[in-house]
């Protein structure tokens, strides 16, 4: 057994955090199964040496912003998640990759002068040394990365969303189901967040609430800015290489780093940053893991700017779909994935404060959960703290803690961990329907089996399913 990197035992820290977790909203019967399962997801991989090779793919920074510019850069996925692996038994980073070279200089120099580094992705996924992959690169890469690494003989942790669009999520999760690789998508609140998005779920899927008649994702809105300054690239940074498949296009320093979610171009705004989270859930609840909605309605502002160079993404939407989990097949729940709270909403936590980020269950008589990362609570407490009897329907076989765990126990079993690429794409789905609606506009109706757009306005709405990729960048399984 390999020890813990300096840190004493999952459960030893759930215990004595079982106070915090309580007052968060989770009952004592739930923090308890936490407390009593804790250690056993610690993976210890089955390889000759027992240790998992691992390469970071888009480590970003958690460093200062660069000479010139002002106030700290926020912290990016690439180096937490690299971070997450490090503190895992059995694991050892051996390569970073980053196409801004003082990123990746800060990952190695985090590891320790033995890790390599690389500017191109292919040469990394090209060593036979390296078990596994873990990618924190803007969202406009994660699927052509995936897909190189599975096919170099990868397993994929891939921060969330999955893909940029429809087509690459089917073409990942097919080249995944060819290669036999495994992948986990970065949504950690399916096992993290101290299991209140996964109790908020079981209850649900165990009628806590009735018939589930409207769910509501709050996820807040898009920053509006620009036209912002074009300037030389900065010295370390390839931007012919960041670009990749997207339009060549001036340096502006917001398009770059934290601030690519607010292009369309890179990502999807706050749909495909928290709605790729708490969409995520509503589709869990749903039992929707394979599958989607009928239907999607958008009503937004207008983008924030039509002028080069400006963030691009719609400031504030309310975004409404129907599943067709009713009767004989027939439109059922509502999803409303919303920029900020509808007038009068009043859902405050026990301490009395108005919840404007999280995910709104609402059933029959009135009940309610409600959940987000701080927070679980009720229309009556009793509906959390009545323990699931012990035939309840519950969402993994034993309670997880740690998302990257979690992954790593796949790579040691050969088993798909809690969020695999089918789930991935479909949450992200969701997401880029979303983003469609918003552009094409009306009322646009999709077959979730077929994922392809019906009826009215199905030709314009499905030229968005993909994008064009600028030479030599190819998508193929």
């Amino acid at each position: 057994m390999y020890p813990s990197r300096g840190s004493l035992s999952r459960r030893g820290f759930l215990t004595r955090s079982l106070g915090a977790l309580t007052a968060s909203g989770l009952p004592v019967w739930f923090a308890n199964e936490l407390v009593q399962h804790a250690d056993a997801q610690t993976p210890v991989p089955n390889r000759p040496n027992g240790r998992i090779n691992i390469g970071v793919i888009g480590t970003g920074t958690n460093r200062t912003r660069r000479p010139g510019n002002a106030g700290p850069l926020r912290g990016e996925r690439g180096i937490a998640i690299m971070n997450e692996a490090m503190k895992l038994p059995g694991t050892q980073i051996v390569a970073v990759c980053d196409v801004d070279t003082p990123n990746a200089d800060f990952a190695a120099n985090i590891v320790g002068r033995d890790c390599r580094k690389y500017t191109d992705f292919r040469e990394l996924v090209r060593q036979t040394d390296i078990d596994a992959v873990l990618i924190g690169t803007p969202d406009h890469w994660h699927a052509l990365i995936a897909i190189a690494a599975m096919k170099a003989g990868k397993d994929v942790y891939c921060e969330k969303p999955l893909t940029l669009t429809l087509e690459e999520g089917k073409t990942l999760v097919q080249v995944a189901a060819n290669t036999r690789k495994i992948v986990q998508t970065g949504s950690q609140q399916r096992s993290e967040m101290g299991g209140r998005f996964r109790l908020a779920v079981e209850l649900v899927r165990n009628g806590r609430i009735g018939r589930i008649d409207r769910i509501t994702t709050l996820i807040g809105d898009n920053p509006q800015g620009g036209p912002f300054a074009v300037t030389p690239p900065p010295e370390g940074l390839d931007w012919n290489f960041w670009l990749g498949p997207t339009p060549q296009v001036p340096y502006v320093k917001e398009r770059c780093h934290y601030d690519f979610r607010w292009w369309y171009e890179y990502s999807g705004g706050k749909m495909t940053d928290w709605g790729a989270h708490h969409n995520d859930v509503a589709q869990w609840a749903l039992g929707m893991d394979n599958s989607g909605p009928i239907s999607v309605t958008a009503v937004a502002d207008p983008p924030t700017s039509a002028a080069p160079h400006s963030y691009n993404c719609h400031h504030n939407f309310a975004i409404t779909y129907r599943y067709g989990n009713g009767p004989g097949g027939q439109a059922g729940t509502t999803l409303v994935c919303r920029a900020g709270p509808p007038a009068g909403w009043n859902i405050r936590n026990p301490a009395g404060q108005v919840q404007t980020n999280g995910v709104l269950f609402e059933g029959e008589a009135g009940k309610w959960i409600f959940v987000n990362r701080g927070f679980l609570f009720a229309s009556d407490p009793r509906l959390i703290d009545e323990a699931l009897p012990a035939n309840a329907v519950r969402m993994w076989p034993t309670p997880l803690t740690n998302h990257m765990a979690n992954f790593l126990e796949g790579f040691r079993n050969r088993t798909q961990p809690i969020c695999n690429p089918t789930v991935g794409h479909r949450s992200c789905s969701v997401c880029h329907l979303g983003n469609i609606a918003l552009r094409v506009g009306g009322q646009l109706n999709w077959d979730p089996a077929m994922e392809r757009f019906t009826g009215a306005n199905a030709m314009v709405a499905n030229t968005h399913l993909s994008r064009p990729y600028r030479d030599p960048w190819k998508l193929e399984e």
